[in-house]
């Protein structure tokens, strides 16, 4: 059995994993506002619950750039107290296991392409629309990290006044709209006239989004997941219409832009970090 841990902003979520499949799943606070000796405490405990005597190894997925190798992550996300954590080395002493940690957004996309909608292309990028942009960026069948795991980070290249991730995250609805895109979904799936533009102005940037990823990695296809996705028939028609300007036409041709299926695909990913 192998643990995989997806740590989030909010939540820590950590599934115990056989032969693909999560066979138990569990729940706990993230440790935003714990200091640091106190929020690594509060991990090993949460973990702990989950682990049993045939566990093999852990493999965890962390919202920050990080040495993969070593296991050290670097100013994680949510948690200001993890600047610099020595993560693998401190659960390998405390567990006697191996562990294995990557970004967060590799997780999902090394997730998507072992077990769910990007098993048949060889080439695939995984995009979270959340809280931020993430993206996980698979090449040749194999998840490529860059030097700090930071290959997949799109959602910070520059873009209008400011950056994609303000223009296609949830930023885009409360700092622009003032609401949440979960308001928004509502209103404007009620007919709010409003509403219904925001979706489609949003689905024009997320069109930008994937024209900046073609021209940057060429995929096969493109995999969507996280909070947003679930408004996606609300904004795909002027998605796809802005694609429609991108200047290589045959790039789009074969090209497949899914929404990921399975809202645990991050802790798959992360215990298919595990190499035992």
């Amino acid at each position: 059995m192998i643990l995989g841990i997806d740590l989030g902003g909010t939540n820590i979520r950590i599934g115990q994993i056989e032969d693909g499949r999560i066979i138990r799943k569990t729940t706990a606070p993230s440790p935003s506002d714990m200091q640091l000796d106190e929020s690594i405490n509060y991990l090993k405990a949460t973990i702990k619950e989950m682990l049993t005597s045939d566990t093999a190894g852990i493999g965890i997925g962390v919202p920050s750039v990080l040495d993969s190798e070593k296991g050290i992550v670097y100013n994680v996300a949510n948690i200001p107290s993890w600047e610099e954590v020595h993560l693998k080395e401190i659960l390998e002493a405390e567990f006697n296991i191996p562990v294995f940690i990557n970004n967060d957004s590799n997780c999902f996309a090394i997730g998507e392409k072992r077990f769910g909608e990007g098993k048949p292309f060889r080439n695939m990028v995984g995009i979270t629309l959340g809280t931020g942009v993430g993206a996980g960026v698979v090449i040749d069948n194999s998840l490529y990290n860059g030097s700090n795991t930071g290959s997949g980070e799109i959602g910070c290249i520059p873009y209008l006044d400011s950056d994609y991730e303000h223009y296609c995250a949830s930023n885009f609805f409360t700092a622009y709209h003032g609401m949440t895109g979960f308001e928004a979904a509502q209103k404007a799936e009620a007919g709010d006239s409003d509403a219904l533009k925001i979706w489609q102005d949003y689905g024009i940037h997320l069109g930008q989004l994937i024209q900046t990823t073609l021209f940057t990695y060429d995929p096969d296809a493109i995999i969507f997941g996280g909070g947003i996705t679930a408004a996606y028939p609300l904004f795909e028609e002027s998605m796809r219409e802005n694609l429609k300007l991108f200047p290589y036409p045959k790039s789009l041709v074969n090209l497949q832009i899914k929404i990921s299926s399975n809202p645990d695909i991050a802790i798959l990913g992360a215990a298919a970090l595990v190499k035992v």
